[in-house]
């Protein structure tokens, strides 16, 4: 039985080590100063908690974090690994971009790890329902096999580090900015009293993106705080040349003005929810 240890155990990571744990492998997880939540979260899922050291020793890592803490989780890591004379293989999964990622590789000493890069795409595993697909950069010798062999969906991407990276920066652009541009022109209509005849003229002549906003609009609520930190990734990929960068940039304002919202009450989320029919 492999071991296969996992920073993060949020609805993604929880979700992908149960998917790990169901493939036949022993799963551990870093819990110290989580939540109470997440430690029942993890445990449900079939991680174990575990200290650093024996985080380590498993035969492969994926950090699974928000993507401010990138950065951070590979530093600590490296702290762990010191001196350690066999490099450990990590896999960072975050949603950041190939700049952030190269700040990730370079947060560990030379010989302390393989690092791999990686995105995930896709909604966390659920029961009955396909579970999202991993894609690896930077795997030449093939070591994300192990998740492979374990129940997850691997994709190896034949490119260096930066380029599964790039694959999230693209996607998540696209997929998550197109609920940002939904969110705000709704929000623009509901202000200026054309949100019902907006409402059915989408339904008319674009119904496939007017069911699709109508799902995704109401499921970001709870992920905005986490998204800002997303969209001045893509920014940042994007780079200062590039006008569209300040799309991306306006997003995270966006994603920080709902995450705001549900914290005071979820006023802009009510209005959004009775225009969609939610």
């Amino acid at each position: 039985m492999p071991t296969i240890a996992i920073i993060g155990a949020g609805a993604m990571g929880s979700g992908i080590g149960r998917q790990l744990a169901e493939g036949g492998a022993q799963v551990l997880t870093y819990l110290e100063g989580r939540s109470s939540e997440t430690h029942a979260r993890a445990r449900a899922a079939g991680m174990q908690p575990a200290p650093l050291q024996e985080i380590i020793d498993a035969e492969i890592v994926l950090s699974i974090v928000p993507p401010a803490e990138a950065v951070g989780v590979a530093g600590l890591l490296s702290e762990a690994i010191g001196d350690r004379p066999s490099p450990v293989t990590f896999v960072d999964c975050n949603a950041i971009s190939p700049d952030t990622m190269s700040e990730v590789a370079a947060a560990f000493r030379p010989g302390q790890a393989n690092v791999l890069d990686g995105s995930i795409i896709g909604l966390p595993p659920q029961p009955g329902k396909a579970g999202p697909k991993l894609y690896v950069s930077g795997d030449g010798a093939g070591r994300s096999a192990v998740l492979a062999a374990h129940g997850l969906e691997v994709r190896r991407i034949e490119g260096a580090v930066g380029a599964a990276s790039a694959l999230k920066m693209c996607y998540a652009g696209i997929n998550k900015g197109m609920t940002g541009l939904g969110t705000a022109m709704l929000l623009a209509a509901i202000r200026s009293g054309a949100d019902e005849s907006l409402k059915r003229e989408m339904a008319e002549s674009i119904p496939d993106l007017d069911r699709k906003l109508s799902g995704a609009i109401p499921d970001m609520y709870a992920k905005a705080y986490r998204w800002v930190a997303e969209m001045e990734e893509i920014a940042a990929f994007l780079g200062e040349d590039d006008p569209a960068s300040l799309i991306f940039k306006g997003m995270a304002g966006l994603f920080r003005k709902m995450a705001d919202d549900r914290t005071d009450g979820g006023e802009l989320a009510g209005q959004l929810n009775a225009l969609l029919g939610r």
